[in-house]
Order: C-alpha cells, then sequence, then structure tokens
C-alpha cells in the first residue's frame, strides 16, 4: 500500500529560507522513519505568500501538471497568516478553510483521520513584526481567532488539530528560530511543530 504524504500550506509549509532537510514536513518523514514507520517523501504543495483562496487554485494546478492521487497515508495542511496579513476576514476564512479541509481529507483516502491541521504562528512576536510597527496584539488576536475556528472545524470533521501556536509565540522570536529574513522560522522551529505533530501522524498512520 503506498504511504503517500501530501503537506498543504504556505511558506511555513515550503520552509521558506531554510533548506529543504529543514521543513517541518521533511523533518517529520524522518522522525518517522527512525521510529521505523514507513512514509514516502512529502510531495509539498506550497508557495509563500498564499492565502486560502490561493491554495486552493495552487491544488487545482498542481493536479493539472501531475495528478494527486487520493490514496495518500497522511495530509497535512496549515494556512491562513496571509489572509490575516492582508486584512481578510474571518468569515472568508472560515468558508475556504472549510473546503481545503474537505479537498484534504479527500487527497487522504476519504479519512479524515488521516488529515492533521497545524495552527498559524504569531508572526507578530518577531523582528519583522516589531520593526513593521504593526500592532502585535491585534496580529495575536486575529490569529488565535483563526486557530480556534480552524481547530473547530478540524475536530468537527474528525481530523487532527496540532497546536503549535504556544511554542511558536513563546519561542518563535528567538534568533535561533529565525531564518535570516526574521520572519520565517528556521530549521530549528520546525524541528519542534514536527515533534509536535508526530503523536497525530502516528495516530492517524496507525489506521
Amino acid at each position: 500500500m503506498r504511504r503517500g504524504f501530501l503537506a498543504l500550506g504556505d511558506s511555513y509549509t515550503i520552509g521558506e529560507g531554510v533548506p529543504e532537510a529543514g521543513r517541518w514536513p521533511v523533518q517529520l518523514a524522518a522522525l518517522l522513519h527512525a521510529r521505523g514507520i514507513a512514509l514516502d517523501a512529502p510531495r509539498i504543495i506550497a508557495t509563500t505568500g498564499w492565502t486560502t483562496d490561493e491554495l486552493d487554485a495552487g491544488i487545482d494546478a498542481a493536479h493539472a501538471a501531475a495528478p494527486i492521487p487520493t490514496d495518500h497515508a497522511l495530509v497535512s495542511l496549515l494556512i491562513g497568516v496571509n489572509n490575516q496579513y492582508r486584512g481578510r476576514s474571518l468569515a472568508e476564512y472560515e468558508l475556504q478553510f472549510a473546503g481545503l479541509l474537505e479537498r484534504a481529507i479527500e487527497f487522504a483516502r476519504g479519512e479524515a483521520s488521516r488529515v492533521i491541521v497545524l495552527a498559524i504562528p504569531d508572526w507578530g512576536v518577531t523582528p519583522f513584526a516589531i520593526q513593521s510597527g504593526r500592532d502585535r496584539g491585534q496580529i495575536a488576536a486575529q490569529l488565535d481567532a483563526l486557530n480556534l475556528s480552524a481547530q473547530r472545524m478540524t475536530e468537527a470533521r474528525g481530523a487532527r488539530f496540532v497546536d503549535t501556536a504556544p511554542a511558536s509565540r513563546e519561542r518563535g522570536g528567538e534568533v535561533a528560530m529565525l531564518a535570516d529574513d526574521g520572519l520565517h522560522p528556521s530549521a530549528a522551529l520546525y524541528a519542534l511543530w514536527a515533534a509536535a505533530a508526530m503523536p497525530a501522524a502516528q495516530a492517524a498512520l496507525a489506521r
């Protein structure tokens, strides 16, 4: 049986500013392999800057170029930070996230339990945010609202939500946890995400 892994998202999934091996989906696959759990290298459909609707269109484009199988053993979804950054509404996010979650489930053999959704990190703790002059409290509140909504929809559908937000908020401003741009995570922070996602991934793959 195929042990495909499909990772859907934006800069946080493609790993802006880090080597391929440092991306969190790649690190997660390596952790699973080290535990003797077979999983293919992830196929990543993600681009820096994508919003929910742009990810949806990106999935369509990727499928047209190379059809996406619907029998993945594991599918991950992490999207929404650019919705917040661009001032998009929570209602729009909820509608589009719900559609993306359904697509993720379709790619996971139609089994919601094979889908893991990661929380959006709070970029407001980063040097980039501090220098931008934007209201960091507002950033945090808006991202909390997106994450709460995503968690509610994810769990209601039977998929697995991985709350990486607290670790990202606590440590995401540290130099060692940042890529050179002072905004995106380094491989070290992605390693924390991968470790946090391990229990959910193991449970999904145990099916």
